[in-house]
């Protein structure tokens, strides 16, 4: 045996200690253990000896390519975060959490709006796309792609708090802001206007931005915007609670013609505007709200598609609508949804709309016009013979005006909301649905009603002109590809009869009347009711026929031949679980009520 050259402790530990080194990608600062067998460090000399495969990061890294994280679908507002490089552009995604104008594909008869108390005081939404690496990120150990979910799903104001933790976490908390697309807060009272802009400075790649303020909002807030956002695309402003918006039309002017990538503008409570003249050649989506005497409108936006424009239900109100429907006539062209509510609404701002040159319009709302009468129809429906929607809510159409939308859009029509025309009676109610086969969605509400009952609010009867419709009267509706129906306030209906094999939201709400033996649903697909306001005994009745449709839909169970070569039908696994080991003495089987239809009172 030769004897070993000695090698002293220190200079062994020495030469393992700058070998390992070498391999280290990063040192992590708080470790006060041995990386090699796990000993405290202070006064301990390791002579284990270093493998001898090659460089291995100490850091842990996946075996398994991440494509894309996603946050819990339970969420309303879910955030998708795809992992690609950062040097490449990320893809922008289109937004789909927001409700096209118009469309009411989620809008019903309850003018219901949605309800934020659940946010948080400053809520966010981003939209992300950004490589991240494997490393561990104290404190706690931290993996980036663990902490990357647990931080995207914060509020900003927790966001900035988390940044403060370590290096790593402010690290990863600049990225997220960094790659941010979209952001929707909500500031409350107290914030500061400096605090919005700091929030924006964060996000140079934003490019959909909603705001709802509770505090007022002047000019200040959109030059923090345009200066902070220069790529904005999208931007939504909405005001709660007592906030004021003190922005000016010249403002307003002045920000859109600015903003030359800007596509869709929405905003509420324009009720200091005065007068505007929008410019933009990149302005394809308008919303403004709660308008009051404009002394001028002038619309300079070639490439618009969707206005909606609501005033603000006041009788000295001075807009001129016919100045502006004809300026909207000569300007954009391209128009394809457009949406008015005014009490200002007659039937020469109908005429004025007829004379533009709106080929390519296809939904069409004018809301609150008691000046629109039946010759008002006829002339919207001979002009525009391929709407897809028409909402004349609160109009003094008659019958004989649901007639002429029955003769010249059986072909396109597929919603027609008439909510609040008194003048409208069960036998024009039935004959359009009878004589529009493309129908899926109509809103009838308060149309067969008693506007003196005491259901009716004090709006209603004051939007409600002489009603000529009586009591007791009954709606028979046959319909095949109808799949929402509202009949909300109709307390003179005392009767209906349903066969629409695709319904699946019915209003009743306020149908006092409405007889328990006098209502027959035959909807199996039913889904939803709203029955507040109504008999207990109607409410019953409806849950007994919807589980009896919904029982004899499912007729049509699985049969199994038996021995003697006969069948017989299994019960649906749907109805029955297992037998628990606490039921096996007792002999009882548990059943699973199925709630087929929710019924909301």
């Amino acid at each position: 045996m030769q004897p070993q050259p000695h090698v002293s402790p220190t200079t062994a530990n020495a030469g393992i200690s700058a070998a390992f080194e070498s391999q280290r990608v990063r040192k992590n600062r708080g470790n006060y253990n041995c990386g090699r067998c796990g000993q405290p460090k202070k006064g301990h000399v390791c002579h284990l000896t270093l493998p001898s495969t090659p460089d291995v990061p100490s850091t842990p890294i996946s075996l398994e390519p991440v494509s894309c994280i996603s946050a819990a679908a339970s969420s309303s507002r879910s955030t998708i975060l795809s992992l690609t490089s950062l040097t490449s552009a990320p893809p922008r995604q289109s937004i789909t959490h927001l409700r096209r104008a118009l469309s009411f594909d989620d809008v019903d008869a309850r003018n219901s709006t949605q309800d934020e108390s659940d946010l948080d005081p400053m809520s966010t939404d981003l939209d992300l796309d950004l490589d991240l690496d494997t490393d561990v990120v104290q404190p706690g150990r931290f993996h980036a792609v663990g902490l990357w979910e647990v931080l995207k799903r914060l509020p900003p104001s927790s966001l900035l708090m988390a940044a403060r933790v370590c290096k790593g976490w402010r690290e990863t908390a600049r990225r997220m802001w960094k790659a941010a697309e979209e952001l929707r807060i909500r500031v409350p009272e107290r914030a500061q206007i400096g605090y919005i802009g700091s929030l924006l400075q964060k996000c140079p790649r934003l490019i959909r931005l909603s705001l709802k303020i509770e505090s007022d909002i002047d000019a200040t807030t959109l030059a923090c915007i345009a200066f902070s956002c220069p790529n904005l695309e999208v931007l939504e402003i909405s005001t709660s609670g007592s906030a004021v918006n003190r922005i000016s039309g010249d403002e307003l002017a002045r920000f859109v013609a600015n903003k030359q990538g800007l596509t869709s503008l929405k905003m509420e409570g324009c009720t200091n505007l005065g007068g505007f003249a929008l410019s933009s050649s990149s302005l394809s989506t308008l919303w403004l709200a709660d308008l009051h005497s404009l002394s001028k409108m002038i619309f300079n936006c070639p490439n618009l598609k969707e206005i909606s424009l609501e005033f603000s239900r006041q009788e000295d109100d001075s807009t001129d609508l016919v100045t502006m429907v004809d300026g909207l006539g000569r300007t954009c062209t391209r128009l394809q949804n457009i949406h008015i509510a005014s009490l200002k609404l007659s039937h020469t701002v109908v005429l004025a709309l007829t004379a533009g040159d709106f080929r390519g319009l296809r939904m069409l709302s004018l809301v609150l016009g008691i000046g629109i009468t039946d010759a008002s129809v006829a002339a919207i429906s001979s002009s525009y013979t391929n709407l897809e929607l028409l909402d004349l809510s609160g109009s003094s159409i008659t019958d004989t005006g649901l007639g002429m939308i029955c003769d010249f859009l059986p072909d396109t029509l597929s919603k027609l909301l008439v909510a609040l025309c008194p003048n409208i009676t069960s036998s024009g109610i039935q004959f359009a649905t009878a004589q529009l086969p493309l129908l899926e969605l109509m809103d009838c509400g308060m149309t067969v009603s008693d506007p003196d009952s005491d259901n009716a609010t004090t709006e209603e009867k004051s939007l409600t002109p002489q009603r000529t419709s009586g009591y007791n009267q009954k709606v028979f509706i046959k319909h095949k590809r109808l799949k929402k129906l509202s009949l909300w306030g109709c307390s003179s209906l005392d009767a209906l009869f349903l066969n629409c094999p695709e319904l699946k939201d019915l209003n009743l709400n306020l149908c006092s009347n409405l007889q328990p033996e006098s209502l027959v649903l035959q909807c199996p697909k039913l889904q939803l009711v709203y029955a507040s306001g109504c008999q207990d005994l109607l409410t019953r009745a409806i849950r007994k026929q919807v589980s009896e449709n919904f029982g004899a839909s499912e007729n049509h169970l699985p049969r199994k031949r038996l021995s003697d070569g006969s069948k017989r039908v299994l019960a649906a696994p749907l109805f029955y679980q297992e037998t628990r080991e606490d039921d096996i003495y007792t002999g009882k089987r548990r059943k699973i009520e199925k709630e087929v239809c929710k019924i909301i009172q």
